[in-house]
């Protein structure tokens, strides 16, 4: 195991579902913590370049853990206030959700700093 520091992020196209239907955008916004580790999501930022708003939801082994809405046009930068340890193990996941048929870009980064556990 490498501790340190791990991102999942980059630049994804989507196509609404509808804003109850979060859904993966792309495999590389996943991420399971390597057994005998731990992690801490310690950052998020997105940038919405959609007409609309559009809610991303970090999920956890397949639970919603946290949403984070974001308006049309704009920019979040939200740091992580309460901290959780995710054993080894877990699946973490970004997944978006927005209006149905709508279709947009985001650009995501979500910093998880991973040590031993």
């Amino acid at each position: 195991m490498n501790p340190g520091a791990h991102d999942l992020g980059g630049v994804y196209a989507f196509e609404g579902r509808g804003l109850h239907e979060p859904f993966a955008v792309d495999a590389g916004l996943r991420y399971t913590v390597p057994g005998g580790s731990m992690a801490r999501a310690v950052r998020f930022h997105v940038v919405n370049r959609s007409d609309d708003m559009v809610c991303v939801v970090l999920v956890r082994d397949g639970s919603p853990m946290r949403y984070f809405p974001v308006a049309a046009q704009q920019e979040a930068e939200i740091p992580a206030r309460a901290v959780e340890d995710l054993r080894g193990g877990s699946t973490l996941e970004l997944q978006v959700a927005a209006p149905k048929g709508r279709a947009g870009s985001l650009t995501v980064e979500l910093g998880l700093d991973v040590s031993e556990a």
